[in-house]
């Protein structure tokens, strides 16, 4: 059985996410999978749709006792080929339990070996620490995967990790993990920081980061809300495509060309769904958080850029605006015509209520949300 880890002493990178899934990613394309929820604060059972307060047997009980066995406490998933090993607050004391068993850093590579013969791939979601779980995780694991976000502190954070990954390939045995990949999370594409960033990590670590890369997505945050892999939450969402693309670099080597979607080759689902349109990425205009969150100037309406509304309900097209097409009621209230607005002859009061004149719509001056 393959075991990856998931892992970064660094909070709030995607680790959860990650974990949750590429677990689904590699359970569709057809791989027996199982993900171990390492964290107390259960953050990858709360994804799958379960309360960790409601449960009475965790991954704690399985590790802090001889019965019951893991395979006892593992439960199903919606996820076809998935199963979830779940956690709770309970875990956060097994550090202090942990701490006087002879042998405390193979506890958890003891217990995966009683269903290796089960599954195909292990996936485990650690916690945000180098503590003893998450010692326990790399033990047990042959491959670790470490999700950064592309920021100045993330790259900081790594050499830690680093050097926590050969002491204990030295001195404990057996243990083989080695480093799979960095995993560059919450990329945004207009943001000269994360261009930056992620040039750099690039240029230092070469061919260690993963092609495939994760980018800040609206319907990615909200997926754990619903207790939901984003594969059953947005299925043709542009960070679907992307842990599609991650499982199959993970498991062939190389992501599909059909896949990888950091080109800004985006689909008409996506664009409704608040991410970039084609025609943002290559012209500079309105970035997806931008549109998603109402924030797109009106030059970029008046230039056959749609607001945040009309885009992310679906009600009108881009085109449709800058050809006029659009119906009054898409665009504002009612009150005015796509042709109206970018030719200005709307009144203030027909496009924001008052709020800008059509001159500054057309020039730019007025923002689509106000």
């Amino acid at each position: 059985m393959r075991i990856i880890a998931i892992a970064n002493q660094k909070g709030g990178c995607g680790k959860t996410t990650t974990a949750v899934n590429l677990a689904v990613a590699l359970a569709e394309k057809g791989k027996k999978t199982l993900i171990v929820d390492l964290d107390p604060q259960g953050h990858s059972t709360i994804g799958f749709g379960y309360d960790p307060d409601s449960l009475t047997m965790t991954i704690y009980n399985a590790l802090m006792k001889a019965q019951p066995t893991i395979s006892e406490i593992i439960v199903g998933t919606k996820i076809e080929r998935l199963d979830l090993a779940p956690s709770n607050v309970l875990l956060s004391g097994a550090e202090i339990e942990l701490a006087s068993v002879v042998g405390r850093e193979f506890v958890l590579s003891e217990k995966l070996k009683t269903v290796q013969d089960k599954y195909e791939i292990c996936v485990i979601d650690c916690p945000p620490s180098l503590s003893l779980l998450t010692l326990n995780a790399l033990v047990a694991s042959t491959d670790l995967i470490v999700p950064v976000q592309v920021e100045y502190y993330a790259m900081e954070g790594l050499k830690q990790l680093f050097e926590t990954v050969n002491i204990i390939g030295k001195q404990l045995h057996p243990c083989n993990v080695k480093i799979l990949g960095l995993l560059l999370t919450f990329v945004e594409k207009r943001r000269l920081l994360s261009s930056q960033t992620q040039r750099q990590m690039r240029e230092y670590f070469g061919d260690l980061v993963f092609d495939t890369v994760i980018h800040r997505c609206v319907r990615l945050a909200e997926a754990p809300s619903a207790g939901q892999p984003v594969f059953t939450y947005a299925p043709e969402s542009r960070s679907a495509a992307e842990y599609r693309a991650l499982a199959e670099e993970i498991t062939n080597g190389k992501a599909s060309p059909s896949e990888v979607i950091s080109q800004g080759e985006d689909s008409p689902e996506q664009i409704t769904e608040g991410e970039d349109s084609p025609e943002q990425i290559t012209d500079g205009k309105a970035s997806s958080e931008q549109i998603s969150e109402g924030e797109a100037s009106a030059e970029e309406i008046s230039e056959g850029k749609a607001s945040a509304e009309q885009i992310s309900e679906g009600e009108a097209s881009a085109e449709e605006i800058s050809e006029g097409e659009a119906s009054a009621e898409e665009i504002s209230e009612g009150e005015a015509s796509a042709e109206e607005i970018n030719e200005g002859k709307a009144s203030a009061e027909e496009i924001t209520d008052g709020e800008a004149s059509p001159e500054q719509i057309i020039e730019g001056q007025a923002l689509a949300r106000r």
